[in-house]
């Protein structure tokens, strides 16, 4: 069996490439491709594959550039933030266990000397009678960790750390 191509084969291909089969030929060229096996071939293949080829060009709808950007940016925001983020936590973490040692160590003092603070609110001198001297001579200041001294110190101190645990979390 010898394959020879279609003399007429050239013009039927050109109709499909400028896209003007089967609308814009003869009838005679119509009746011509149903008859040959060459032609019917060449126009099934060519039309299979411009369906295809239309196909994917309507399948390959890309996002907008500004979206893509938009995207890329906050993704990069998002990495920036984390990277950040772990040393603040770290650093919360860490007051967090300074404050309760302290808090502890407080628990502990008062445990062991009980209530015995509180009789030193009656050797303090009277308001109306306060004079600096007085001050430094009251059991206010008898002992270094006394309880009038460390009390507000540590309220202070936990006030403050409450600040910036709630500052540094609120950033993030």
């Amino acid at each position: 069996m010898i394959l020879r191509p279609c003399p007429r084969e050239k013009e039927v291909k050109e109709l499909l490439e400028q896209g003007h089969w089967p609308e814009a030929c003869a009838p005679e060229l119509r009746a011509h491709v149903s008859a040959c096996r060459s032609c019917s071939d060449l126009v099934l293949v060519s039309e299979a594959f411009q369906r295809a080829r239309t196909e994917a060009a309507g399948a390959a709808n890309l996002a907008a550039p500004g979206a893509l950007w938009w995207r890329a940016q906050l993704r990069r925001r998002q990495t920036a933030l984390e990277r950040i983020g772990k040393p603040l936590l770290g650093a919360q973490i860490f007051a967090l266990c300074v404050l309760l040692v302290l808090a502890g160590g407080f628990l502990v003092t008062q445990a062991r000397q009980g209530l015995e603070w509180l009789t030193r609110l009656e050797h303090l001198p009277q308001a109306s009678a306060l004079r600096l001297e007085d001050l430094w001579s009251s059991a206010f200041f008898t002992s270094a960790w006394s309880p009038l001294v460390l009390i507000p110190a540590l309220a202070t101190l936990v006030l403050l750390g409450g600040v910036v645990v709630y500052l540094a979390s609120e950033r993030q």
